[in-house]
C-alpha cells in the first residue's frame, strides 16, 4: 500500500510516517532485526538461515513495479542458529530454513523503517496451529536477544478482516477490539499474557480476526512474550478504511 497509488491518495500517509519514524525512537541502531510475519506459517517454528535471503512477492494482482521492489538486507545464519537453540531449550521444535526468503510482511515495513537495508534480518515463522500460548512462550524464549541489541518486530495488523475494510459497520467493531487490545498490552505482564492467551474471548475478537485467520495478530503475541516485564503501550493509532489500526511497543 505504501508503494502504489491509492484512492484517496493519502490513505496510508500517517502509517507510513509512523514506520519511517521508528528508527529515530530507538536508543541505538539495532545490530540485527528479527521479524515475525503473519505470512509464514509452518507446522513448527522455522527461521530463515540463509546469508542472502531473496524476496518473496507473496501477493497477486498488483502493479508490475511492486514485483520489482528491492530490500537487499543480509541474513544472519549465526543469529538464526541462536534463535533455534533458544527455542529448543524452551521445548519448541524448530527448523532452520536456508532457502526461505523474506515475504512482504518483512520487506514492506522494513523498507520504511530501515530503508538502507544495512541491518541483518532473520525471519521467524508462526506455528500453523496458531496456539496463542505457544507464540507467547516462543517470544519469552527469545527475550534475551533484546539485551544483545536485536530488535524484535511483530509484523501483522491489529485488525485483519478483509470484509471489514471500507465497511462502516466495522468502525465500532474494530474500535471495541482495539480498545481491549490496548488495555491488554498496557497491563502488567502477568495479566497481559493471561489476557492474550484468551484473546478470542475479547469483544469483537472474531469479527476483527475471523476464525483461522488470526495470523496477523499472533506476531504481537510473540513480541509480548519477548517483552518480559517491560511495559507495553500503544504508539500509533488511526482509523484507516473505516477501521481502527494500531501499533504497540514494549520497553
Amino acid at each position: 500500500c505504501f508503494f502504489m497509488d491509492w484512492n484517496p491518495p493519502h490513505t496510508w500517509d500517517r502509517m507510513a510516517a509512523f514506520l519511517k519514524g521508528v528508527a529515530g525512537t530507538l536508543p541505538q541502531a539495532p545490530r540485527a532485526i528479527v521479524v515475525v510475519s503473519g505470512h509464514w506459517l509452518e507446522p513448527g517454528f522455522s527461521v530463515t538461515g540463509g546469508a542472502r535471503p531473496p524476496l518473496i512477492y507473496d501477493y497477486s494482482g498488483f502493479p508490475a513495479h511492486t514485483y520489482e521492489l528491492a530490500y537487499p538486507a543480509a541474513g544472519e545464519p549465526v543469529l538464526a542458529a541462536r534463535i533455534a537453540r533458544l527455542l529448543e531449550i524452551a521445548g519448541e521444535p524448530v527448523r532452520i530454513d536456508p532457502q526461505r526468503g523474506f515475504d512482504h510482511g518483512v520487506f514492506i515495513p522494513l523498507k520504511l523503517m530501515f530503508p538502507k537495508a544495512d541491518i541483518p534480518v532473520v525471519q521467524l515463522s508462526l506455528r500453523r496451529d496458531m496456539d496463542p500460548a505457544a507464540h507467547i512462550a516462543a517470544g519469552r524464549a527469545l527475550a534475551a536477544l533484546r539485551d544483545e541489541g536485536v530488535l524484535i518486530v511483530g509484523s501483522g495488523m491489529s485488525f485483519h478482516n478483509m470484509r471489514g475494510y471500507g465497511d462502516a459497520r466495522y468502525t465500532p467493531v474494530s474500535a471495541a477490539f482495539d480498545g481491549w487490545l490496548t488495555a491488554t498490552v498496557e497491563s502488567a505482564a502477568p495479566r497481559r499474557e493471561a489476557l492474550l492467551r484468551e484473546w478470542a474471548s475479547a469483544p469483537h475478537a472474531r469479527d476483527s480476526h475471523p476464525p483461522g485467520g488470526e495470523e496477523h495478530l499472533l506476531p504481537l503475541l510473540v513480541a509480548a512474550g519477548a517483552a518480559g516485564d517491560s511495559e507495553g503501550r500503544r504508539v500509533y493509532s488511526e482509523e484507516v478504511m473505516k477501521t481502527t489500526l494500531s501499533a504497540f511497543r514494549f520497553g
